[in-house]
C-alpha cells in the first residue's frame, strides 16, 4: 500500500509538469536563437559556429519550481553541405532532475536557387534522478522504513533520439522535428504483476515557421510561430514578432497558449556576440503563485566560411 502511494505522488508530479509545460522535454522562451535545440536539421545551416548557453528560472517565488540550463554547439563542415552538432541540458523540478548529452548530423541540399532543405538525427542519453533526500512527508514515522521511498539518490540512464527537416531561404523558414523517439521507461521502482511502470518518454512533435521583413535600411521585423504537439493530444502553441534595428539591438513579444506572455530584447555584437534576456508574465493558473520567469541566453558565432 505504500508503495502505491509512492507511486501515486510520483504520478501526480509528472502529471503536474506535463499539464502545467504541456510537455516533459525543455522550453526555451528565446528558441528563435538557438533553433537547433528545436530541430536537429538546422546544424549546418548556417556559414558559421554557434555556441549558445541558456540559463531559465521558471514560476519565481515557489520552492523547488523548474530551473533549467544549456549549453550547445554546431556548425557546418567545410562543403557547407553537412553539419554537426552537439548539446547538454540539466533540467531540475524539485528532487527530480533530467541530464541529457547528445550529438547531432545534419545534410543540406540545394532545391532551387532560393530554398535549400535540410535533413537531421541527434542521438544521446538522459539520466532521469529523483533525489530522495530532498523529499519530506507529513509523518516521517509511516515512511522511514518504506522500501520503495528512496532514501538516497535513485538515477536510470537511457537512450534518446530525435529527427528533423529544415527548409529555408534567405526570407523565409519552415521546420518539422520529433522528440524523444524511443519513448523508453524510466522507472525508479521494481516493477510487479499488480504494479505496472507509468514513467515514460513521451513523442514530442514540433512544427515551425517564420519570415524575414525589411522593413526599411534600419529594421528588420521576423514573425514566427512555434507549435507543439505531446503525445497524447496536447497541443501548444506560440506566436512571436522580432524586430532588429541596424542587426544590433532587438526587442520581441510573444504569446504561449495558456500559458504566458513574453516580452524578450538583447543586443548582437557584430554577429559575434549575442545577449538576450527573456521574461514571462504567467497568464495560467499559476500567475496567483509565482511572479513569471526569467531566461538569460549568451551565444557566440565564430569561424565563419566564406
Amino acid at each position: 500500500m505504500k508503495k502505491i502511494k509512492f507511486i501515486i505522488l510520483v504520478a501526480l508530479c509528472v502529471v503536474f509538469v506535463q499539464k502545467t509545460n504541456a510537455q516533459q522535454a525543455p522550453y526555451y522562451t528565446q528558441y528563435m536563437f538557438n533553433d537547433y535545440l528545436v530541430n536537429p536539421a538546422v546544424a549546418g545551416t548556417y556559414n558559421y559556429f554557434k555556441i549558445t548557453a541558456n540559463q531559465r528560472i521558471q514560476w519565481i517565488g515557489i520552492n523547488d519550481s523548474p530551473r533549467t540550463m544549456s549549453l550547445s554547439g554546431y556548425g557546418p563542415f567545410k562543403e557547407r553541405d553537412m553539419g554537426y552538432g552537439g548539446y547538454i541540458y540539466n533540467d531540475v523540478t524539485g528532487p527530480e532532475s533530467r541530464l541529457s548529452v547528445g550529438g547531432s548530423y545534419a545534410y543540406n541540399i540545394a532545391l532551387n536557387d532560393e530554398w535549400r532543405i535540410s535533413g537531421g538525427l541527434s542521438f544521446g542519453i538522459m539520466q532521469y534522478k529523483l533525489d530522495g533526500t530532498a523529499m519530506s512527508f507529513d509523518d516521517e514515522t509511516l515512511y522511514s522504513d518504506d522500501p520503495a521511498l528512496p532514501t538516497g539518490v535513485e538515477s536510470r540512464i537511457i537512450p534518446d533520439a530525435s529527427v528533423g527537416v529544415y527548409a529555408y531561404t534567405t526570407y523565409y523558414f519552415v521546420g518539422i522535428s520529433a522528440h524523444q523517439l524511443l519513448g523508453n521507461k524510466y522507472n525508479l521502482y521494481e516493477e510487479t504483476d499488480s504494479i505496472q511502470g507509468i514513467s515514460r518518454l513521451t513523442q514530442h512533435l514540433y512544427l515551425s515557421g517564420g519570415a524575414n521583413f525589411i522593413l526599411n535600411r534600419d529594421f528588420l521585423i521576423t514573425p514566427s510561430a512555434l507549435i507543439k504537439y505531446t503525445s497524447p493530444g496536447q497541443i501548444q502553441a506560440e506566436i512571436n514578432a522580432k524586430v532588429t534595428y541596424k542587426r544590433m539591438a532587438w526587442a520581441a513579444l510573444a504569446y504561449r497558449t495558456g500559458d504566458a506572455i513574453s516580452i524578450m530584447g538583447g543586443y548582437n555584437y557584430e554577429n559575434r556576440i549575442l545577449i538576450g534576456i527573456a521574461y514571462d508574465l504567467t497568464v495560467s493558473d499559476m500567475r496567483r503563485y509565482s511572479n513569471g520567469t526569467i531566461e538569460v541566453m549568451v551565444g557566440y558565432n565564430f569561424n565563419k566560411i566564406k
